[in-house]
């Protein structure tokens, strides 16, 4: 009898989010290694057939080819949700089952399908989770530095909803460090959102603004996550501090979630993103569902390193939902970059 096979995406050269494909392995690594300590599944090895997308979706889409001919019993992984939508297109055309691990875009196919699960929170529900964080915060005028694409655009509209709800609004800045000061002081926004890619031009942006003596009670933002992640604080120093974002970690990890945050750490020799959690569940559920003979996502029941795991229809989303994995707005604390502060959770 042969072992669990499992095809992996992420994103682990540039352009891709190296950072965070390296997490989300890691994750996924250490939940194999786990696996194997006791005994493999049904006494079967387990082995992750990881493929490098670069952040590139046809690149992703023909990993998914490559993956299926090889008769994979699933899919999953993948960070960045363009990436991550053409990888579910293929796999749900192919007969393939596709566990997206991290990417959050609402519209993961086409259509709505039983073979695509998901346990990152959909977008629109994360991010107005962050709008929450905003208005509780008395920001109702926000300014968005913001590029184009499909993730950035949807989640520039599910702010401006649930703040203009709220009697808020949204200014759109075009993502040019060298305009972003005058433009933002022009704005009469109290915060100014990076919907832009890591670390260009996200970072020059932070420090232009930070520099600008008219911009100094402007909150900086980035819901996408940018500041989770080492490179965030490397790169911008003292200026990485006080950036609310958007992780998909519960406000105190159980006992099961401590230990694996725990060997996260050891095995990544570095402090664990929420990513390697995400990767961390990923291959858990894929490993129960093989074990206890699941005939689909909806039979799927599993204790996770963030909480208890099942796949729902919600409605809008046209894959099976973990609804929802917890999500809270945490930044880096001033007073030490290294130490994370909760600000908001939902």
């Amino acid at each position: 009898m042969g072992g669990l096979r499992i095809g992996v995406l992420a994103p682990l050269s540039r352009p891709g989010w190296v950072e965070a494909g390296q997490q989300l392995l890691g994750g996924m690594e250490l939940a194999v290694r786990e696996a194997e300590a006791a005994g493999g599944v049904d006494g079967r090895p387990v082995e992750l057939l990881v493929r490098d997308t670069a952040a590139d979706p046809q690149r992703a889409a023909a990993a998914v080819d490559e993956l299926a001919a090889l008769g994979v019993r699933a899919i999953a992984g993948e960070f960045h949700s363009v990436v991550a939508r053409a990888a579910a297109t293929r796999a749900d055309r192919l007969g393939v089952p596709f566990l997206c691990s991290s990417a959050v875009l609402d519209a993961l196919t086409d259509h709505p399908t039983e073979l695509v699960a998901r346990l990152a929170p959909a977008q629109s529900h994360g991010w107005r989770v962050y709008a929450e964080f905003l208005l509780a915060a008395g920001h109702r005028r926000v300014a968005v530095a913001t590029q184009r694409g499909a993730y950035w655009e949807s989640g520039a509209r599910v702010l401006h909803e649930r703040l203009a709800a709220d009697g808020g609004g949204v200014v759109e800045l075009d993502a040019d460090p060298g305009t972003v000061g005058d433009a933002l002081a022009a704005s009469g926004a109290s915060a100014v959102l990076l919907l832009t890619g890591f670390p260009d031009p996200a970072v020059p942006i932070v420090r232009a603004v930070r520099r600008d003596r008219r911009l100094a009670g402007v909150l900086i933002g980035a819901p996408a996550g940018q500041p989770e992640f080492a490179e965030w604080e490397r790169l911008l120093g003292a200026d990485a501090a006080g950036v609310p974002f958007l992780r998909h970690l519960p406000e105190r990890l159980d006992p099961l979630g401590a230990r694996v945050e725990a060997a996260l750490r050891e095995h990544l020799g570095t402090e664990p993103s929420f990513v390697a959690f995400e990767g961390w569940d990923t291959v858990t559920v894929l490993t129960a569902m093989a074990s206890s003979g699941a005939a689909d996502w909806s039979d799927v029941r599993v204790t996770g390193s963030r909480g208890p795991i099942r796949f729902e229809r919600v409605p809008g989303i046209g894959v099976r939902q973990w609804a929802w994995a917890p999500v809270q707005v945490a930044d880096r604390d001033p007073a030490a970059p290294g130490r994370w502060r909760v600000l908001h959770t939902g």
